[in-house]
């Protein structure tokens, strides 16, 4: 079964040009990746940036399969203007699903049947941070403030529990989400610990922190900035698996996005 995370920067191409077919490069991107399963971060939901498309449900119908769910992280867009997502709103959305807002966040796509879906919510940092984005065609120095994040986890008809996050970039904080998630695992209906995954951008440089005490990353490879990649933010961790048992798939340059796609083949 080959996993893949990718913080996708809402399928923006990198770089930017006026000429860049998103689509196209997209779709040819996930040909390449041949992934079984896609933990997707930074996507969009029918904004208007991204031209009122359901991303998620686009590289779900790429992939040939139905079994996708987006896990919205705020109401809006994330550069304009945005909310939390209210108590009574969705907030783990399916095909099934048909009055969800407009949003950005995380999302999870399979070509094994999922089971169940589950959600953690995870709270925004009392702070934010400077950091260099894309505005008005060129990058900026920019205080940003943090958002609601949350997990996204997939029960699979083959046993395995897949989860999804994209975490704080406030250091510190992410730690403590990051720690959160994996007590949160132990409450989710998997029997067997060899079978749960967690997968995303966990916005950590460091391995150690990231692994802890009981935790394998066992995709390793840079994955930031795409261009030039120098450091690992993007991880995919096992409890009972080892990095002598997997398969390593080497990152692929696909003009899109900062961050470049991991995978890795398990067994």
């Amino acid at each position: 079964m080959r996993l893949t995370s990718w913080n996708l920067l809402h399928c923006l191409p990198t770089p930017l040009t006026k000429n860049s077919d998103s689509t196209q490069s997209l779709a040819e991107a996930i040909a390449a990746l041949r992934c079984d399963v896609i933990g997707l971060q930074e996507m969009d939901f029918h904004l208007e940036r991204s031209e009122g498309v359901n991303q998620v449900a686009l590289i779900a119908e790429m992939m040939g399969t139905s079994f996708w769910a987006f896990a919205p992280s705020v109401i809006g867009s994330p550069d304009e203007s945005w909310r939390p997502v209210k108590p009574t709103e969705s907030r783990i959305v399916t095909a099934e699903i048909t009055d969800a807002l407009a949003g950005y966040g995380i999302g999870l796509v399979s070509k094994i049947p999922v089971v169940t879906w589950h959600r953690l919510e995870l709270s925004a940092a009392p702070i934010g941070v400077l950091m260099s984005l894309h505005r008005d065609g060129e990058r900026k120095r920019i205080y940003v403030p943090d958002h609601p994040r949350s997990a996204l986890a997939a029960v699979l008809e083959n046993g395995w529990l897949i989860v999804n996050t994209h975490l704080s970039f406030v250091p510190g904080f992410n730690i403590f989400q990051l720690l959160k998630i994996k007590r949160w695992v132990r409450t989710l209906p998997v029997i067997d610990k060899a079978k749960v995954i967690i997968m995303g951008d966990l916005n950590l440089p460091f391995a150690t922190l990231v692994r802890g005490i009981n935790w394998n990353s066992i995709a390793r490879a840079w994955t930031y900035p795409s261009w030039n990649p120098k450091f690992q933010l993007d991880y995919i961790l096992s409890q009972k698996i080892a990095v002598e048992d997997v398969l390593q798939i080497p990152p692929v340059q696909t003009g899109m996005s900062d961050h470049l796609p991991l995978s890795v083949d398990v067994y």
